[in-house]
C-alpha cells in the first residue's frame, strides 16, 4: 500500500492490467452490505468481488467498512453505483474504489460520460478533493498525476438499445470491458427471468462478437455453473459465478432440509 513517501504510480491497478490482458477472472457478487460477509468472501481467493450499489442496501457509508475488510484480500474490489451519475461515481472513488461497473449504458455518449466521470481534467471532469480516502487523505505523492491511468471502467449492457449500440460503446476510449446484465437484458426482450431464451442468447452472442472485434473483454453474472462455463467457453473473461446472498440462502435452506421430516 502507498505510504507518505511512495508515489501512487508504484502501485498499478493489477485488476485492470489482468482484465486488459484477457486473463480469466472469476468473481462473486456482494449484496448483503456486510463487512463480515464480504471479509469471508475475501478469504476465498476470488479474483474480484462486486460490491453492489444498484440492487443492494449499500451506500458510501457501508462500502467503506467493506473496503477495509478486503484490505488484506487478494480479491480486487469492484463497485457498481446505482446509476451512471458523476456525483455518485466521484463519491465512490473518493471512498477508495478504482474499479467501476457502470449499469445500464445504452449509447457511446453514456459510455464517454462514465469514463469522464472517473477522470480528473483534462481527460475528464471528476471533481477534485485534495484529501480523501483514495489518496490516503492527501498523503500519497503523485496521486493526481497518476490516478487517471489506474482506473478500470466497465459498462453494463442490459437493454435492446445497448445491444444495438454495443459496437460504438466498445470502441469508446477508456471503456476497459463490457458486462452483460442477463436478467435486465431478458426483460428488455420480453422474456423476463429467462435469460436462456434463444432471442436473449442471440443478443448476448451479438455483444460477444462486437466486443471481440473491438478487442474488449466481456463479463457476465452467471450463478449457475453450467451457464458460467458456457459463457467462459464463448469468450467471457471476467465472470461472477455467485453471490453472498445466494450462497447463504442455498446453504441455509440445504442445512434445514437435511433435518426435514
Amino acid at each position: 500500500m502507498p505510504t507518505p513517501t511512495t508515489p501512487y504510480s508504484a502501485f498499478p491497478n493489477s485488476f485492470r492490467q489482468r482484465l486488459l490482458a484477457g486473463e480469466r477472472l472469476i468473481g462473486c457478487w456482494c449484496s448483503l452490505a456486510s463487512p463480515i460477509s464480504t471479509e469471508v468472501l475475501g478469504l476465498a481467493g476470488f479474483d474480484w468481488l462486486l460490491l453492489d450499489g444498484e440492487h443492494s442496501p449499500n451506500d458510501v457509508s457501508t462500502f467503506v467498512p467493506q473496503l477495509m475488510a478486503l484490505k488484506d484480500s487478494v480479491s480486487a474490489p469492484v463497485v457498481r453505483p446505482s446509476t451512471n451519475h458523476a456525483v455518485e461515481i466521484k463519491r465512490l472513488m473518493d471512498a477508495g474504489f478504482s474499479n467501476l461497473l457502470i449499469p445500464f449504458v445504452e449509447s457511446a455518449d453514456q459510455a464517454r460520460y462514465a469514463v469522464g466521470a472517473t477522470r480528473y481534467p483534462p481527460q475528464g471532469f471528476r471533481g477534485v478533493s485534495v484529501a480523501q480516502r483514495n489518496n490516503r487523505y492527501g498523503t500519497v505523492p503523485g496521486y493526481f498525476q497518476d490516478v487517471n491511468a489506474q482506473i478500470a471502467v466497465m459498462v453494463q449492457i442490459e437493454s435492446r438499445a445497448g445491444v444495438a449500440a454495443v459496437a460504438e460503446i466498445a470502441a469508446v476510449e477508456g471503456v476497459d470491458g463490457v458486462f452483460i446484465g442477463p436478467q435486465d437484458l431478458a426483460a428488455g426482450y420480453g422474456h423476463i427471468a429467462n435469460p436462456n431464451h434463444p432471442e436473449v442468447q442471440a443478443a448476448m452472442a451479438e455483444i460477444f462478437s462486437a466486443c471481440q472485434a473491438a478487442g474488449k473483454p466481456v463479463g457476465i453474472l452467471a450463478p449457475l455453473e453450467a451457464d458460467a462455463r458456457r459463457y467462459l467457453a464463448q469468450g467471457a473473461t471476467f465472470v461472477a459465478v455467485g453471490s453472498d446472498l445466494g450462497l447463504f440462502r442455498s446453504a441455509s435452506q440445504g442445512l434445514r432440509d437435511k433435518f426435514d421430516k
